[in-house]
């Protein structure tokens, strides 16, 4: 199993609109896209520094090969829809990618 995690920060007035967003629509449609190997996600957040707040997404994929499918060959590029991104303050440049060793 593969963990695909990605960091991103949003203002806290835009925090509950990019929330809501990804809750209902983009991860959804993740999971609407049918992708095989595809396992499901996790949304994580907290208050940060400097007026912001921290969004973790945590994708689960069977194989790199199934996140491929997912992100394309530049697989390390995060895949931000443009409503989500409009939302962002700030993100990571590129997705990290862990085998997951433990999973109970």
């Amino acid at each position: 199993m593969i963990a695909r995690v990605w960091y991103g920060w949003t203002t806290r007035e835009n925090a509950e609109k990019y929330q809501k967003l990804l809750r209902e629509e983009v991860l959804l449609e993740i999971a609407h896209r049918s992708i095989p190997g595809y396992k499901g996600a996790e949304l994580f957040v907290r208050e940060a520094e400097n007026d912001e707040m921290e969004f973790i997404t945590l994708l689960r994929f069977e194989t790199l090969d199934a996140v491929k499918i997912f992100a394309g060959k530049n697989y390390e590029q995060p895949v931000i829809p443009p409503d989500a991104k409009k939302l962002l303050k700030r993100h990571s440049e590129r997705s990290r990618h862990y085998k997951v060793v433990a999973l109970n």
